[in-house]
């Protein structure tokens, strides 16, 4: 029997602790988010601020030999720091097959979920959790995810969800070769000639998969479905469903940008560690997620990044001309425990390694 919403029924017991989620509450059809999920006016999205006749480039992969698509690409991680690819390669099939394994495992009853939370997981490597930090927030987020940390194909069979590794694990093999043409495009501008082994390590030497759930929320106007912030990756691959919600923050100018669904596509963004990387070229841009009153969302991003061990900064090359460095060294898994310790709040993560 669901438990009967009240001021002192224990919100954070039922959606944390119990491995409901904010999809318990979903569930319950309660008529309004409970107060834990009401966010101040100022981390709401004011829809007055969202620039309607502004979009991120579209950039269309099959044309990859032509140099005029490097450079769109370039330009786009300079100016936006986001942009939409089509015709990339990986098949449509394997899209549909990672969002339907993601219905799948949220589908699951509380209890099997709560078999890969923080305190129970056979894994740190895989993590099922609700908001972001909820520990460190002073309003929580309208999402649950599943995080898992790839290491293996071997370990993802063995300690992965079974509801969804085959369909993950296919979609982040197939992405491979987009992930290494579009660094391949992206080094170009900062002059390495070529990835070698101990750049390709540095720049996707890690990988990490979410599968977010997004329920329908009765009062999406007071609540987020995720907090401004940019991503401490090198660059971010997102597959997105056909429900939309996704904003951009300008880089010129003030307001955001919504980025429509657009069918087959994949959202690329450039993280924290490739603006380092590339001494402030390349832009991590502010970007969060609404809540939607009418649908239920998913999405599914692949986070590519430097092995925890490496130190990043700089790139030698970058400096060569005599350009001063903008940010020091510091030790990648070090900016990852920054950004973790805490609520969402922008940019801020990127003080930590500022020169």
């Amino acid at each position: 029997m669901a438990p009967v919403v009240s001021d002192s029924w224990d919100v954070t017991e039922f959606v944390v602790n119990k491995g409901n989620g904010v999809k318990g509450l979903a569930e319950m059809e309660i008529p309004c988010v409970p107060k834990q999920y009401i966010q101040p006016i100022e981390e709401r999205l004011d829809m007055d601020t969202v620039v309607t006749q502004d979009s991120i480039p579209i950039i269309d992969m099959s044309m990859l030999d032509d140099p005029q698509v490097a450079d769109s690409i370039c330009d786009a991680a300079e100016n936006w720091g986001f942009f939409q690819v089509i015709n990339h390669g990986v098949p449509l099939d394997i899209l549909d097959d990672v969002k339907q394994a993601t219905h799948r495992f949220f589908g699951l009853q509380a209890n099997d979920k709560l078999k890969y939370s923080k305190e129970n997981s056979s894994s740190n490597n895989v993590r099922y959790g609700t908001s972001f930090i909820p520990g460190a927030e002073r309003a929580l987020e309208w999402k649950d995810f599943l995080s898992l940390f790839y290491t293996s194909d071997q370990d993802a069979s063995a300690l992965w969800p079974p509801e969804c590794k085959d369909a993950v694990l296919k979609y982040m093999n197939t992405s491979e070769p987009l992930i290494k043409r579009l660094l391949e495009a992206l080094m170009t501008r900062l002059n390495v000639k070529e990835i070698d082994e101990s750049k390709a390590s540095l720049l996707m030497g890690s990988k990490r998969i979410n599968l977010n759930y997004y329920p329908i929320c009765p009062n999406p106007e007071l609540t987020i479905g995720v907090g401004r912030h940019s991503d401490v990756s090198t660059l971010t691959i997102l597959l997105q469903d056909d429900i939309g919600g996704l904003y951009v923050r300008r880089i010129k100018g003030d307001g955001w940008i919504h980025v429509p669904p657009i069918s087959g596509a994949l959202v690329i963004n450039i993280g924290d560690a490739l603006q380092i990387l590339s001494n402030g070229r390349y832009k991590s841009v502010e970007h969060r997620v609404v809540a939607n009153g009418s649908s239920n969302r998913v999405s599914v991003p692949i986070f590519v990044n430097p092995r925890p061990k490496d130190m990043i900064g700089p790139l030698r090359e970058v400096l060569e001309s005599g350009e001063e460095p903008v940010y020091k060294r510091v030790l990648y898994s070090d900016y990852t425990k920054h950004f973790f310790r805490k609520a969402h709040d922008g940019k801020e993560t990127l003080d930590f390694a500022k020169a």
